[in-house]
């Protein structure tokens, strides 16, 4: 009896453990002590005595350089966490140590980023790869972030799905590097691997198509640094025929014509071997800097708001090609199966969104491209299974847009949704299915600033996570998983970016060429207005990208003020000698032109101005 007694008393101590730490206890708490709180939930867990302890004598041990790279990132992220600085020695390990181990012998277990975790007197943490073991080292950090006592146990942990990604179109508008690498280190901390960017790059080979915002080649090397450090492979995204102007407004040559001759900016005219030509240019500049075993071409909306009846070059074209039978959409896929042989001969798998695959065509798209599916249409994922194709789950109910749709993430959570769901079929099995991502897409440029996108997207990215990762739906309610979410935090390293550097007030700004009066107030999502006698700073005028004002050299002037006006948001960044001013949507600098007037420019196109700033 007493016995029993004891039992009691010690799942009472779980249970209420779990209520103070946010997290929902199940019913079988009576029966079994509970794992501890991670995102995703650990997907299984075999309690011991006792816990560890990590204290100042804590040190990791790892042997192998790949060990140690992994040793070497965990000691960084402890630090950035307020866990002090940690040794990464080698040699036997102590109580209280950390001892990382890449064991290959494991894979059949674990396979290629599956971990054990033992805990005790000290923690063990084994993978199979060096992948594995660094997923690992994301746990330990999630049970650290409550306290320095790890309850002892294992768990083997090995994620259901390859693919656990997000992706983000910074086409057109720029987001900034800071804000990529805080995605970075989120997605890593919460196990997912894969963050697709559609973006331009800004090319050597082709200075007519530099328009804002493009990235530096240097800009994407630290940021592909990165993501390899943390195991998040970054694939690149070049859309293709279709939403080509980023690339080809400044070149008629390669727009499609339709039969009124008017040229096409956003297609590109696949029937031309210098278009082909132009684009795989495009790839191998990428090349350059970025990394991946993938290439995504996009291939998506290449006739949105058209028809190939407008376009009769494209029907000649197909059946010089392949005959009197063909059809327009044979020319289509020829381009993207063109594409895939240009890119598998460089070693990179190609991808593709689904909305393109509708036929009618004669020609098959190459069986190993893979299909990121995102719309319901009449050729659904079971079909694209069945031809061979390797899926994604990309779907529309996964998108966050600015200034429109936000996925219903609590609606998901109660519906348990997995990759198996996709927009229009569910699948009875996963086979072939990659995983699934998130979609951030700016179509409003100016509908939300990239902080409140991270606001957003914060409850989005916990729950993918979750059900890529594991099952579906750890906890009982909605309310429980964000607990869980809330318990877990953010991942060690991100950069707050909604602090304001100066006091508000009124101060005057000052930079040679110009100076001027304006009060200073914070946004609700961490910017700064810059309040003047005539009005709120704001850039306006010249040609609208997605509702923004992209050109470089768009005058900066005062409107009336407007709280909901994100144009009117500034990032007042701190500098050496003083600040820089940025606008929040357009992510330019502004400062004063010859004349004295201020406008906005790239911080890589025109020496940044350094403000000076008065407290009056």
């Amino acid at each position: 009896m007493a016995e029993v007694r004891r039992r009691l008393l010690r799942l009472l101590g779980v249970a209420v453990a779990l209520t103070l730490l946010g997290a929902p206890v199940p019913a079988a708490a009576r029966e079994a002590v509970a794992a501890p709180v991670t995102v995703p939930a650990l997907s299984d867990w075999t309690p011991q005595k006792g816990s560890y302890r990590f204290g100042e004598s804590t040190r990791l041990v790892a042997g192998s350089a790949a060990e140690r790279r992994v040793a070497h990132t965990l000691a960084d992220d402890l630090r950035s966490a307020g866990h002090g600085r940690v040794p990464v020695v080698r040699g036997a390990a102590r109580a209280g140590d950390i001892v990382v181990g890449v064991r290959a012998g494991r894979a059949g277990a674990l396979g290629a980023e599956g971990y054990e975790l033992r805990a005790a007197d000290r923690v063990l943490i084994t993978g199979a790869t060096e992948a594995g073991a660094f997923l690992g080292t994301r746990t330990l950090l999630q049970l650290l972030a409550r306290g320095d006592r790890v309850p002892a146990g294992r768990t083997v942990d090995v994620p259901r799905f390859r693919e656990r990604g997000v992706g983000v179109c910074a086409c057109y508008v720029h987001i900034s590097l800071p804000w990529l690498e805080n995605l970075v280190r989120e997605m890593a901390y919460h196990k997912l691997n894969h963050l697709l960017l559609e973006l331009k790059v800004r090319s050597d080979a082709h200075p007519e198509a530099n328009t804002w915002g493009y990235y530096t080649k240097d800009e994407i090397r630290r940021l592909v640094a990165l993501g390899a450090r943390y195991h998040v492979e970054i694939v690149p995204e070049i859309n293709s025929p279709g939403h080509m102007d980023p690339w080809i407004e400044n070149r008629p040559d390669l727009q499609l014509t339709d039969t009124d001759g008017v040229r096409q900016p956003a297609r590109l005219d696949i029937t031309r071997p210098e278009a082909f030509a132009y684009y795989t240019s495009l790839i191998d500049e990428y090349a350059e800097v970025f990394t991946s075993g993938s290439w995504h071409m996009g291939a998506d909306e290449y006739m949105l708001g058209s028809d190939f009846a407008r376009y009769p070059q494209i029907l000649r074209y197909a059946r010089q090609r392949y005959g009197a039978d063909a059809t327009p959409q044979d020319a289509f896929v020829d381009f993207v199966n063109r594409v895939h042989a240009y890119a598998a001969a460089k070693g990179k798998r190609l991808r593709i969104w689904n909305d393109g695959l509708t036929g009618p065509n004669t020609v098959p798209v190459a069986a190993d491209t893979t299909v990121e599916h995102w719309l319901g249409v009449p050729v659904g994922p079971g079909e694209l299974r069945a031809r061979g194709h390797a899926l994604m789950n990309a779907s529309y109910a996964l998108y966050l847009v600015r200034g429109g749709f936000h996925s219903d993430t609590e609606g998901l959570y109660d519906q348990r949704w997995d990759p198996r769901s996709f927009e229009g079929e569910r699948l009875p099995d996963a086979r072939g299915i990659t995983g699934a991502k998130i979609s951030l897409w700016p179509d409003n440029g100016r509908g939300e600033t990239e902080n409140e996108v991270a606001v957003g997207l914060w409850p989005a990215l916990r729950h993918l996570a979750q059900a890529t990762w594991g099952a579906p739906h750890p906890d009982a309610t909605y309310a429980g998983f964000t607990a869980r979410a809330a318990a877990v935090g953010r991942a060690p390293g991100v950069r707050d970016l909604t602090v304001l550097p100066v006091a508000e007030g009124t101060h005057t700004l000052r930079t040679p060429g110009t100076s001027f009066t304006a009060e200073v107030r914070r946004t609700a999502d961490g910017y700064a207005t810059l309040r003047t006698a005539e009005g709120c700073l704001e850039v306006r005028g010249g040609k609208l990208t997605l509702n923004v004002p992209l050109e470089p050299g768009t005058p900066v002037t005062p409107r009336t003020c407007d709280d909901g006006d994100t144009l009117q948001r500034w990032e007042v960044r701190r500098v050496a000698g003083g600040f820089r001013l940025v606008n929040a949507v357009t992510r330019m600098a502004v400062g004063p032109a010859d004349d004295g007037r201020l406008v906005q420019y790239p911080e890589d196109q025109r020496a940044p101005a350094v403000w000076r700033l008065t407290a009056t």
